[in-house]
C-alpha cells in the first residue's frame, strides 16, 4: 500500500506548519482513504556526522583487512585527551570504501538501530572499536551493505556536502526520526497511488489549497515539435512506434496510447540522484539505483503514470507494441527467464531490419534486461504509455510478477496524463543529468474520451437520502475533476475526469457525492417491515437450523471447507480412484492441481479440517460441517453453448440443469480424542462409534425424521468405515441416506487421527424430503400419578434394542408414557449368542390412576408380544 509522507505532500497541497501524521490519517479516512499504519521510527540516537581523519589498513590473521579508523565526530562527542581537549574516536570498520577524508555516518555508544541492535564500545581485532560506521542497510534506509554510506554519493549537492560538519545530527538529515504514514486503497481508486492523488483527496477532505502540477507541466510541453526528419538531418535517432495488437482482451487494445521523449548528451559519469529524491524514494519503500530509473520512479510515485527509460542508442525503430507468440521468452530485469503468453503485451524493437523482432519488456509490467540504462548511456528514451488494466493485471499475476508499475496500471491510470508525466522526467534529466530535452515528440494516441453521463440531481436524495441543494451537487462534481453540461432543470451531463475510470454510471457520481459530504451525514431511517402474507424462514430453513444447533449443543464446531478433492484424499480413505474419478466433477483451472475434483461426499474435507487441528495440539476435536457435495452423473447430456447478449429461454435453462450435477446438501461430523474428561481426579473415556450414533439419534428426535440403524455386513461395509463399528442410516421407508459409526483403522492412521474416531454423513436434502412438517396435535398432560417399572428380556445377538423397543411400544398401548434402553449385558449369565436388554419404562393413563391389576395386564402384554422375537424376561 502507499506510503504518505508530509514532505512530499506539501509539493500540491497547502498543509498546516503543525499537521501530524494522526491527523493527517483522519483527514484522509473522511474521504475513504483509510489508516493501515503510521510506521514509527525504531532507530534511536546519537547518529551524527562524522570525518574521517585516518583509516589505517590493518591485515589479520583471517586473511582479511580491517581499518583502524580516527572518526571527528564534533567536540560534543570526541574523546578527550588528559588536558581536555578533544580528539577523534577510534572505529574498527571493515567496509571496503572507508579512506580518510570521507564524511560518513557514525552510530555512538547509546544508539539503537532496527532489530534492536545497540551500539556499545566493544573490543575487536586488538583495539576498542568506541562506534560504528553505518551502512544503507544498518540504518534501515535500504538493503544496500557493500560498504558504509558515504555521504559524498549520497546525492548531496556541493553546497550542501560542505555544509556538513563533524557532529551533525543524521537522524533529522536522513529523516530516520521521522514517521510515515502507510493508507489503503480500494482498487476502483487507482489514482491514490501517487501524491497528486492523494493532495486531491485531502483538499476535497479539508478545503486546503490543491494545485494540480500536471497543469503546470502541460504548459511546458513543446509548443511546435520538430518533425523526425529535423531530428533526422542533426542525426537524431528517429522514434516510431507501431500499436498492432492482434489478440485483444474482450476487445479492447492492450495499448492505446504511446507517448515518447528523448533526451540526448546524457553523462552518467557527472549525475547523482540529488538527496531530496533519494530520500523520499526511499521513504515510500523504493530503493536508490541510478538517476534516470530514480526520475522515473519519483514521476511514478508523484504523478501516478509509471514510466521506462531506454538506452536510445541500443533501441531499433520501429518500436512495435504487440502480444506475445507462442514460445517466446523474456529476461526481465530481476534476472529471471520468463515464458511468454499469447495474451502478454510487449514492448519490442526491431533490430537488422526485421520488425518487432526483439522483445524489450512486458508491457506495464517489468522491462527486459535488453535496452536498459547504463553508465555509458549517452542518449535516453523515456516511454510514457498507458495499456489496458486488464492486460496488465492477468500478466502480473501470470508471471507472479507484481511490480509499482503494474499495481497502478492495473487500477486504471489517467489516459491524458502521459505528456505531463514525462515532461516531468526531462525536466529533471535535463537539470540533475546535464542533458539536453529534444522537441520531437511522438504520440500514438487512441485513447478514448470518457463516456458522459446523464445525471439527476435527485437521484443524490433517492438513492443515499442526503438532502443537498443544486449548487453543492455541481461543486462536488467540478471538484472531482468532473466537467458539468445543463443543470438547469436539476439534470446535468456529466463528463468524468480521465483519472476517474470507475465513474461510470449516475450511481458512481452518487456514491462520489456522499463520500465527500460524508457517510456520517447520511440520515438513519428504520425500513418499514413489508405487510406479507407469509414470513420467516420456510419449514426447511427451519429443521436445516435445527439440526445446526443441536450439533453446536452437542459441543461440535461449524467449519468451512474448500470442496475440493484429489488422489490424496481418495487414498487416504482407501477409495479407488478408478471408480471415483468417473463420476466425480472435474475443475478445468483448479485452485491446487493435486486437487482437482469436487467432493463427493463432506467427509474427506472435513477431515483435514480435523487433522490440522490434530496437528496443531488439538486432539480432542468435534467438528460438522453443512454443505454441499457435488454428484456427476457420466450420463448426463452435455451443457449447451448459448449465445451472448440475449437472456435464455425456457428450453435452454432446462438443458443446462439437465446438464448440471446433482448437489444435495450433507452434513458431517468428526469426532476424535477425550468425549468425556472429568479432570485428573475424574475418568476419561475415549470417542467411540457409540458418540457418533448418539449425535444421529438426537438429530432424528429434534427434526422428528424416526431414524433408524442397520449394521450391513463387513464384507458390504464401505472401505472408509470400520467393518464391525459402523451401520447405515435408513428413513422409515428403508432408503439409505447416510453413514454413522467408526472410521477404518486405515483411515485413522493416514489422517493421523486417535483410534476409535467416530463420524457421520447425512444426506439433509432427502432427510427433509422424508419429514412430515404437518403440525404435532399435542397430547393433554395426565393429572394422574405414574408407574415405572424395569424389564429384563433375554434375546439372540441378532434381535436389535430398535425391534424390541417397537414391541414394547405396540403391545403396551395408550397407557406407555415413555421407554428407554439403559442396560446391554452379554456374559456368562447369558448364553454365547445372547444379550441382555433392560428397558425402564413408564405407565401412565389419561383417565385414571393406574392399579397394580392393570400395571400387571400391560406387563403381560409386553411379555407375550416379546416371545415373537424369541425374547424372555429374565428374573
Amino acid at each position: 500500500m502507499p506510503m504518505v509522507d508530509i514532505d512530499w505532500l506539501t509539493e500540491h497541497v497547502k498543509l498546516p506548519a503543525d499537521l501530524t501524521y494522526e491527523q493527517l490519517a483522519k483527514d484522509l479516512v473522511r474521504v475513504g482513504l483509510e489508516e493501515e499504519m503510521i510506521h514509527r521510527s525504531t532507530i534511536l540516537g546519537p547518529i551524527v556526522v562524522g570525518y574521517v581523519v585516518s583509516a589505517e589498513p590493518e591485515e589479520q590473521k583471517n586473511g582479511k583487512t580491517i581499518n583502524w579508523c580516527k572518526v571527528d565526530v564534533g567536540d560534543e562527542y570526541n574523546d578527550r585527551d588528559d588536558d581536555g581537549n578533544p580528539q577523534p574516536r577510534g572505529i574498527v570498520c571493515g567496509a571496503p570504501n572507508m579512506a580518510a577524508g570521507e564524511k560518513v555516518v557514525v552510530t555512538l555508544p547509546g544508539a539503537v538501530l532496527p532489530g534492536d541492535f545497540k551500539i556499545e564500545p566493544r573490543k575487536t581485532y586488538g583495539h576498542v572499536s568506541d562506534g560504528m560506521c553505518a551502512s544503507e542497510r544498518e540504518l534501515g534506509l535500504s538493503e544496500e551493505h557493500n560498504g558504509i554510506l558515504l555521504l559524498r554519493e549520497y546525492g548531496f549537492s556541493k553546497e550542501q556536502y560542505d555544509a556538513l560538519k563533524p557532529g551533525d545530527d543524521v537522524m533529522h538529515l536522513l529523516h530516520l526520526d521521522n514517521p510515515i504514514l502507510e493508507i489503503n486503497i480500494t482498487p476502483d481508486r487507482g489514482y491514490a497511488f501517487s501524491y497528486r492523488g492523494v493532495s486531491r483527496e485531502y483538499h476535497n477532505s479539508t478545503g486546503a489549497e490543491f494545485t494540480d502540477p500536471v497543469l503546470a507541466l502541460n504548459r511546458e510541453l513543446p509548443k511546435q515539435p520538430r518533425t523526425m526528419s529535423e531530428d533526422a538531418q542533426e542525426g537524431h535517432p528517429e522514434v516510431s512506434v507501431e500499436i498492432d495488437d492482434d489478440n485483444p482482451i474482450h476487445d479492447v487494445v492492450g495499448c492505446d496510447r504511446y507517448y515518447a521523449r528523448t533526451i540526448h548528451g546524457y553523462d552518467a559519469s557527472q549525475s547523482h540522484t540529488p538527496h531530496e529524491i533519494r530520500r523520499r524514494l526511499v521513504r515510500a519503500g523504493m530503493r536508490s539505483l541510478s538517476l534516470p530509473v530514480d526520475v522515473t520512479n519519483y514521476v511514478m510515485m508523484d504523478l501516478g503514470q509509471p514510466l521506462h527509460a531506454y538506452d536510445l542508442d541500443k533501441i531499433s525503430m520501429p518500436i512495435v507494441v504487440r502480444r506475445a507468440a507462442e514460445g517466446e521468452t523474456l529476461v526481465t530485469l530481476d534476472g529471471k527467464e520468463r515464458k511468454l503468453n499469447s495474451e502478454d503485451l510487449l514492448i519490442t524493437d526491431s533490430p537488422d531490419g526485421n520488425r518487432a523482432s526483439r522483445v524489450l519488456g512486458l508491457a506495464g509490467v517489468m522491462g527486459g534486461q535488453y535496452g536498459e540504462v547504463t553508465e555509458e548511456t549517452k542518449n535516453i528514451l523515456i516511454e510514457s504509455a498507458h495499456f489496458d488494466p486488464i492486460t496488465v493485471a492477468r500478466s502480473a499475476r501470470r508471471h507472479k510478477l507484481p511490480s509499482e508499475a503494474s499495481r497502478r496500471f492495473e487500477r486504471g491510470v489517467d489516459t491524458m496524463l502521459q505528456p505531463a508525466a514525462a515532461q516531468l522526467a526531462v525536466d529533471m534529466l535535463v537539470h540533475y543529468g546535464q542533458g539536453e530535452s529534444s522537441s520531437s515528440v511522438t504520440d500514438v494516441n487512441n485513447a478514448k474520451a470518457p463516456k458522459p453521463i446523464h445525471f439527476k440531481a435527485r437521484e443524490v436524495a433517492r438513492l443515499s437520502g442526503l438532502s443537498i441543494d443544486l449548487n453543492r451537487i455541481s461543486s462536488i462534481l467540478q471538484d472531482i475533476g468532473c466537467r458539468l453540461g445543463g443543470g438547469g432543470n436539476g439534470e446535468f451531463l456529466v463528463a468524468p475526469p480521465t483519472w476517474r475510470p470507475d465513474l461510470t454510471e449516475a450511481c458512481d457520481l452518487v456514491e462520489e457525492i456522499a463520500r465527500l459530504v460524508g457517510y456520517d451525514q447520511i440520515p438513519v431511517k428504520v425500513p418499514s417491515a413489508p405487510v406479507l402474507g407469509r414470513s420467516g424462514l420456510t419449514s426447511q430453513q427451519l429443521r436445516r437450523r435445527w439440526i445446526a444447533d443441536t450439533l453446536a449443543e452437542y459441543g461440535l464446531v461449524e467449519t468451512l471447507s474448500y470442496p475440493f478433492v484429489g488422489d490424496e484424499d481418495f487414498k487416504a480413505f482407501c477409495v479407488d480412484p478408478d471408480q471415483i474419478e468417473p463420476v466425480s466433477v472435474e475443475i478445468q483451472n483448479p485452485l491446487a492441481g493435486d486437487r482437482p475434483y469436487l467432493r463427493r461426499e463432506l467427509l474427506m474435507t472435513l477431515a483435514l479440517t480435523a487433522q490440522r487441528n490434530i496437528r496443531r495440539g488439538l486432539h480432542n476435536v468435534g467438528v460438522y460441517e453443512l454443505g454441499s457435495v457435488f454428484l456427476w452423473d457420466p450420463k448426463a447430456p452435455a451443457i449447451p453453448a448459448l449465445p451472448g447478449g440475449v437472456r435464455p429461454d425456457d428450453d435452454h435453462l432446462r438443458a443446462l440443469d439437465a446438464g448440471l450435477p446433482q448437489q444435495p446438501l450433507h452434513v458431517s461430523g468428526i469426532l476424535t480424542g477425550q468425549a468425556e474428561h472429568d479432570g485428573w481426579l475424574g475418568e476419561n473415556r475415549p470417542v467411540d462409534w457409540t458418540d457418533a450414533v448418539e449425535i444421529v439419534r438426537r438429530i432424528s428426535d429434534r427434526i422428528g425424521a424416526h431414524l433408524s440403524l442397520v449394521q450391513p455386513q463387513p464384507e458390504n461395509v464401505e472401505p472408509s468405515w470400520h467393518p464391525g463399528r459402523a451401520a447405515h442410516v435408513v428413513l422409515p421407508d428403508g432408503s439409505i441416506i447416510g453413514m454413522v459409526g467408526e472410521l477404518h483403522p486405515h483411515v485413522n492412521e493416514a489422517l493421523d487421527f486417535p483410534e476409535h474416531s467416530a463420524a457421520f454423513e447425512l444426506n439433509v436434502t432427502e432427510l427433509l424430503k422424508a419429514v412430515d412438517d404437518r403440525p404435532v396435535q399435542a397430547r393433554p398432560i395426565s393429572t394422574f400419578p405414574p408407574v415405572r417399572q424395569d424389564l429384563a428380556f433375554t434375546v439372540a445377538k441378532t434381535v436389535t434394542a430398535e425391534q424390541l423397543t417397537n414391541c414394547i411400544r405396540q403391545s403396551a398401548g395408550d397407557d406407555l408414557e415413555s421407554i428407554e434402553l439403559f442396560d446391554v449385558y452379554t456374559g456368562d449369565q447369558v448364553g454365547d449368542d445372547e444379550k441382555s436388554l433392560a428397558f425402564s419404562v413408564t405407565f401412565r393413563s389419561a383417565e385414571k390412576t393406574l392399579t397394580s391389576q392393570d400395571s400387571e395386564r400391560i406387563r403381560k402384554n409386553i411379555v407375550d408380544s416379546a416371545k415373537d422375537l424369541g425374547a424372555v424376561l429374565r428374573a
